[in-house]
């Protein structure tokens, strides 16, 4: 099954990685793609460099950011294969440890639906 695990990040803290947890992040993602367990990750630009687009009723609009009414943003991603949702938690935990005690984040995991993740395409 594979699973989309949402990095939250508070955008307003000045907090950049440091070399030893890039370092430590690094050695952990080499580890899970070899085990075959990470698909793909990537950190995400700023909100300020992003845009949203809504549709409201039939009107689409277009917002650019940063998105000031937003405390917490997907700072991040990562699609993991796991056996179930425990496993991908313990997954999520790993990757939350490594960045210590200074860091305030949190990771959002859900399954993803659709034939190469175990689900049957559409949503419940």
């Amino acid at each position: 099954m594979r699973f989309l695990s949402m990095v939250r990040v508070n955008e307003s803290t000045d907090l950049r990685p440091s070399e030893q947890l890039m370092a430590d992040m690094g050695k952990l993602m080499e580890e899970m793609t070899r085990n075959g367990m990470l698909v793909d990750t990537a950190g995400l630009r700023p909100t300020s460099e992003g845009k949203r687009v809504r549709l409201n009723y039939g009107k689409l609009s277009t917002l650019d950011g940063p998105f000031t009414e937003t405390k917490e943003v997907i700072g991040g991603y990562a699609i993991v294969e796991a056996k179930s949702m425990e496993e991908a938690l313990v997954l999520a935990e790993r990757f939350l440890k490594v960045h210590g005690d200074e860091w305030d984040i949190e990771c959002e995991v859900r399954q993803i639906e659709g034939p190469d993740s175990g689900g049957c395409g559409t949503p419940a």
